[in-house]
């Protein structure tokens, strides 16, 4: 026999799950576009770093396929299903968690990792179609010139004294040679570019992550709750 108690709690949960596949489609979104910013320069990019949004990605889908297992678990009053659906929010709770800390860790400790990959890549600019098309790419989409500033090219040696690649001039045509003497250099570095947008990215990482998860706790206790109400109501 249900309880007005039971009642509340069965109806509470089922719009939680409804919240649950909603937030579901949120952690993807979030996830792909921060993938999509990111990995536009994953050239540079440490693996670890890019991968929090893929984690989050996969787990959005989860959630959106578990809460639907909520939902039916609380409408039918299912002991199984709703601790079944209890357990897997506590794993995808760790998760989310886990990828919130990792992407807190990894915006205080990637600097050096990609400023080292940004130098190697300009070293080899010369060498190598995929490290100059990725050069010429990062400094045309982020107005950018070298990994601190322009003197970064010089320094290497990798053109002859005083050429810069086409793609730090502003009129970026690639037609034409670019000097460092040129007015129409960018002067920002492109390292800076890079960490600002890793840095506005793993903040929208941790919000979702960590937020989400939160709620999602709320979830979990509604659904054992439940289901143990079910289960006394079962013994009487």
């Amino acid at each position: 026999m249900e309880t007005c108690g039971m009642s509340v709690i069965k109806y509470i949960l089922f719009i939680f799950n409804l919240i649950f596949a909603i937030s579901g489609i949120a952690i993807i979104s979030a996830g792909a576009i921060v993938l999509a910013d990111v990995g536009e320069f994953s050239h540079f990019m440490d693996g670890k770093i890019l991968g929090p949004p893929v984690v989050l990605i996969v787990a959005g889908a989860i959630v959106f396929i578990i809460a639907f297992l909520g939902c039916y678990g609380a409408i039918k009053e299912n002991y199984t299903l709703l601790m079944a659906f209890a357990g897997a929010m506590l794993l995808i709770f760790i998760i989310e968690l886990s990828v919130g800390i990792a992407a807190a860790v990894f915006r205080s400790n990637f600097s050096d990792v990609m400023k080292e990959s940004l130098r190697y890549s300009m070293k080899n600019y010369s060498q190598s179609e995929s490290d100059k098309m990725a050069w010429d790419d990062v400094q045309t989409k982020l107005k950018c010139c070298g990994v601190e500033s322009e003197k970064d090219w010089i320094e290497a040696g990798v053109l002859q004294p005083g050429v810069l690649p086409s793609s730090c001039c502003t009129n970026g045509d690639t037609g034409n040679q670019c000097l460092e003497s040129n007015v129409e250099v960018y002067r920002d570095g492109c390292y800076l570019q890079l960490k600002m947008r890793v840095e506005n990215n793993a903040r929208i990482l941790i919000g979702v992550g960590i937020g989400i998860a939160f709620i999602e706790l709320a979830g979990i206790v509604l659904a054992c709750c439940l289901a143990m109400a079910i289960k006394k109501d079962g013994e009487q």
